[in-house]
């Protein structure tokens, strides 16, 4: 099983209630798969680089999860399907991206990690 990372721009238009359900269909087909869902991170409502579909804004969803490689295609397929999804992009997590995030979520700053390292 390899890291990845997802991010999702869904269309604004999304209600809460429905923004949660989404976020959970497709946490429930990671773990349907076979994978693991390591962090889920809602950024919410932000403004776009550039207009999509005549939109300026969409809700931002970030998820880490870990899974096998066959999986992604099934993931990709799922949200091009999906309507409410403006863009999506998968990430594969080296060793190093994973151990960053891990760092992240505890609360290490980079200055300390690099104090605690020399």
């Amino acid at each position: 099983m390899s890291n990845y990372e997802l991010m999702v721009i869904f269309t604004p238009v999304l209600s809460e209630e429905d923004f949660v359900a989404t976020r959970k269909k497709y946490e429930a087909l990671v773990k349907e798969n076979g994978g693991q869902v390591v962090r889920t991170n809602p950024w919410g409502l932000k403004s776009l680089a550039y207009p999509i579909a005549k939109k300026t804004t969409g809700l931002y969803w970030v998820l880490e999860y870990s899974a096998p490689t066959s999986f992604n295609e099934k993931l990709k397929v799922q949200l091009l399907r999906d309507e409410s999804v403006m863009r999506h992009m998968i990430t594969v997590l080296d060793k190093y991206a994973v151990e960053y995030n891990a760092k992240k979520r505890s609360g290490v700053k980079h200055s300390e990690t690099s104090k605690a390292e020399a």
